[in-house]
C-alpha cells in the first residue's frame, strides 16, 4: 500500500540522529518528553509532517515532509536538539562524557554533532525507508515482531490500515 504522494517529490527526507557516544538514553521518559515538546514547538513555527518514526535507546530514524518549497530541516533539527538538550535533567546529561572539543562549543552531551539526511526520491524509496524505520527495533534484536516496539508509528499506520 503506498502512503506517499508524487506531488511531496523534493520535500520528503529520510534522517538519522544518533546520541553522544550512542548513550542509551533517549528512551528515558524525561529525554521522550522533552523530545515530544520540542518537536510540537517547532511545528508551531515551522511545520512539517512526520511520515514515520522510531525511537531507539541511542538513535532515531525518522521521514519528515516539509511543505513546498521548503527544504530547511537542518534548522528545525537543531532547534529540536537545542530544546531537548536544554530541558533534560542533570541526571541524564552526564557533562562528565564531554570531551574538550564539546565543552569549547557548550555542547550538551545528549547528541551526536551533525545528522545523517536523505532526500526521497519515488514511492519505492519512501516504502523502503518506511519498512527501514519500523523493523529497526527488530533488527537490534530489541524486539521480535515491529508492533511490539512502543516508540514506532507503525502503531499509527496498523490502525489506519
Amino acid at each position: 500500500m503506498t502512503y506517499y504522494r508524487r506531488t511531496r517529490i523534493g520535500n520528503t527526507f529520510f534522517f538519522t540522529l544518533v546520541t553522544y557516544h550512542r548513550r542509551p538514553i533517549l528512551c528515558h521518559p524525561t529525554i521522550r518528553l522533552s523530545l515530544r515538546r520540542a518537536i510540537d514547538d517547532v511545528r508551531k513555527t515551522r511545520s512539517f509532517a512526520i511520515n514515520a518514526w522510531v525511537l531507539m535507546p541511542d538513535h532515531l530514524h525518522c521521514v519528515w515532509t516539509l511543505p513546498s518549497g521548503d527544504s530547511d530541516f537542518s534548522t528545525r533539527w537543531s532547534l529540536i536538539k537545542r530544546s531537548v538538550s536544554r530541558f533534560s535533567p542533570d541526571a541524564v546529561l552526564d557533562p562528565g562524557v564531554r570531551n574538550a572539543s564539546a565543552r569549547k562549543h557548550r555542547e550538551s552531551t545528549i547528541w551526536q554533532r551533525r545528522f545523517w539526511e536523505h532526500l526521497i526520491r519515488d514511492d519505492v524509496d519512501f516504502e523502503r525507508h518506511l519498512d527501514y524505520i519500523h523493523y529497526n527495533p527488530v533488527r537490534h534484536g530489541y524486539v521480535t515482531r515491529a508492533v511490539d516496539w512502543p516508540y514506532s508509528t507503525i502503531h499509527r499506520y496498523v490502525r489506519d490500515g
